[in-house]
């Protein structure tokens, strides 16, 4: 049979994709921003915008590290927002628009995660889309 081996995993491996940091060139210093949060049941994906809607930088649960039905957690969502709230303090936001849009586990996530770390949030809101019509009706069944 032979000696059965236990194989150790290192520090490096196990939290192989949690340590990740954005490379940030910090062409301009910005004051205010706005902070998208789309949430799905697949993924988390944070967009930080000027307050004209040019995108700076964005970070995902699946950027961070995460795979697979991993990234739908609010776990993965709450180590997304913790990379771009380091973003953001390289960049100089004080002021923080954030728009929420999706029905996935990571939309809380991520605004307690900001609140926790004493992100200066001046308003949320919610953009998700809801169908206020939906399709028509079938035919009625002749017999």
């Amino acid at each position: 049979m032979g000696k059965k081996r236990i194989v150790k995993k290192t520090p490096v491996e196990t939290a192989k994709g949690l340590k990740k940091e954005l490379k940030i060139k910090v062409t301009q210093k910005i004051k205010e921003g706005k902070l998208y949060i789309s949430s799905s049941y697949n993924n988390t994906i944070l967009t930080l915008t000027d307050l004209k809607g040019n995108v700076i930088l964005w970070t995902s649960a699946g950027h961070v590290g995460f795979s697979g039905t991993k990234k739908g957690t609010p776990y993965a969502a709450s180590k997304a927002a913790e990379l771009m709230i380091d973003a953001l303090d390289k960049i100089g936001v004080e002021k923080l628009h954030v728009l929420v849009k999706g029905v996935g586990a990571g939309r809380e996530a991520v605004l307690r995660t900001m609140v926790a770390r004493n992100v200066n949030i001046v308003s949320i809101k919610d953009v998700t889309p809801i169908p206020h019509d939906g399709p028509r009706p079938p035919k009625v069944r002749r017999v």
